[in-house]
């Protein structure tokens, strides 16, 4: 007795039908790209005005790329649980918030000399 296998499933034809929206119920559906922007605008990285400052006066200038690195190591740091964190770049610093994902403050290279940071839980070193 031969028992025939399809390899693939046979494909059911379902025809679904099509409902018209009212103006009113296009206003209230949200869609998965508004959905996906949403969530896209929540990480992004944001800069306190004191960090703002602080890039402007020691003429530290960052590249999109840079600014991705320091999201991913704010990412790596909330999923182990850090609240504030170091984040070493080259020869930059930058304390962040992990909770707000806010860059708090920056420092460069001569200013790290004898530099103390305090109130941090975490450090994250960033190739």
């Amino acid at each position: 007795m031969k028992i025939k296998q399809n390899l693939y499933p046979p494909a059911i034809a379902k025809t679904v039908p099509r409902t018209e929206q009212t103006p009113a119920d296009k206003k209230n559906t949200i869609t998965f790209a508004d959905m996906l922007q949403q969530e896209l605008a929540a990480q992004k990285l944001k800069f306190s005005a004191h960090a703002l400052q602080r890039l402007q006066e020691r003429q530290i200038e960052l590249q999109p790329h840079e600014v991705d690195k320091l999201a991913q190591a704010i990412q790596k740091a909330e999923k182990k649980g850090a609240r504030s964190t170091l984040l070493l770049y080259e020869d930059l610093a930058f304390i962040a918030s992990v909770k707000n994902n806010t860059i708090i403050t920056a420092v460069n290279g001569e200013n790290l000399k004898d530099h103390v940071f305090t109130n941090i839980d975490s450090a994250v070193m960033i190739k």
